[in-house]
């Protein structure tokens, strides 16, 4: 079995060659689960939750059938990491053989989720933001952050980047490392105002209280939801999702996990039937994506464990040998 570090899968990842990889998996499929989902008590702090994510498929990275793989991740999520620098998600992903079920690879689940999450975000803002979108607002200054702007980078013509979070410190590191690499990025001083400011505005917190306010969203704007996966989690307000057309990753995910979705669900704000599509939808080209220049939309994604078996897949066969 194969043990393969955070540095192996940045080797064998691009961010454009993921996307696309994204792409055909959520348009071939697969069979996940909905994720097990289990909040860790603690004696003292906040809880923990334990996330487990399982998928398989019959096809390899090529598409052919070939008895697949198996995989499933294994995530822990806890809030009171940062307090200790360290991240707040942890995470390892175990790669099966489909048809023996022997293990093939171990590989470092954080840095694999880090990758698929923001190239899934990017799969979607490719049928939902502006052609043109030159101006990126990223918020909250984790370790998604540097690839969210790299993602949305490789499928719009990203020009600037602003990051925005509640310690100002943490969003000018993150912009300091992205100016390092050749990126033209800022701390962002006042959230509001960017939110006028940005063409794409990615969201990656833990937060509770929604950051994200409608009525500052110029029109055509798109709004990149990443970080609430829990119903109490939220990002955005009703604002943001009255005015806009609303896309998820999966339905049965979002609909049941994201406090984004589920929330306004429950209070009558949205309708089950005003969500336009999924990711599966959108690349089968069965439903439509962005139609206007002047509209508004947002995508809400909670993680869907087809992303992570592709991306695991694929680390996998680029690293052999």
């Amino acid at each position: 079995m194969q043990m393969i570090s955070a540095g192996d899968v940045d080797r064998a990842l691009t961010f454009s060659g993921l996307v696309e990889t994204l792409r055909k998996a959520f348009h071939d499929g697969a069979i996940q689960p909905v994720r097990h989902h289990h909040t860790v008590e603690r004696p003292t702090g906040a809880a923990s939750t334990l996330l487990l994510m399982p998928a398989w498929s019959d096809f390899n990275a090529d598409g052919v059938s070939d008895g697949g793989h198996i995989g499933v991740k294994i995530v822990t999520v806890s809030p009171d990491n940062n307090a200790i620098a360290k991240p707040a998600v942890m995470g390892l992903y175990l790669l099966l053989d489909g048809t023996t079920g022997e293990p093939q690879a171990l590989i470092d689940g954080q840095r694999l989720t880090q990758w698929r999450t923001a190239c899934a975000s990017a799969l979607a803002a490719s049928y939902l933001a502006r052609e043109d979108a030159s101006k990126l607002l990223i918020v909250g200054a984790g370790a998604l952050a540097p690839f969210l702007a790299k993602a949305h980078s490789a499928v719009r013509p990203i020009k600037q980047v602003r990051i925005w979070n509640r310690t100002p410190a943490n969003a000018e590191k993150v912009a300091a490392d992205l100016r390092a690499e050749g990126i033209d990025a800022a701390a962002s001083a006042d959230l509001d105002a960017d939110l006028g400011w940005a063409d794409i505005v990615s969201s990656a917190t833990i937060s509770t209280t929604p950051l994200i306010k409608g009525a500052l969203l110029k029109p055509g704007t798109h709004v990149d939801l990443v970080g609430g996966f829990t119903p109490t989690m939220r990002e955005s307000d009703d604002d943001a999702i009255r005015r806009a057309r609303v896309y998820v990753d999966t339905r049965a995910g979002a609909t049941k996990e994201a406090g984004d979705i589920v929330q306004p669900l429950a209070s009558g704000v949205l309708k089950a039937e005003d969500i336009v599509a999924d990711l599966h939808e959108l690349a089968r080209d069965q439903k439509r994506g962005r139609e206007s220049d002047d509209e508004i939309t947002l995508f809400k994604s909670v993680g869907a464990a087809l992303e992570d078996l592709a991306a695991g897949i694929a680390v996998y066969e680029r690293s052999k040998g």
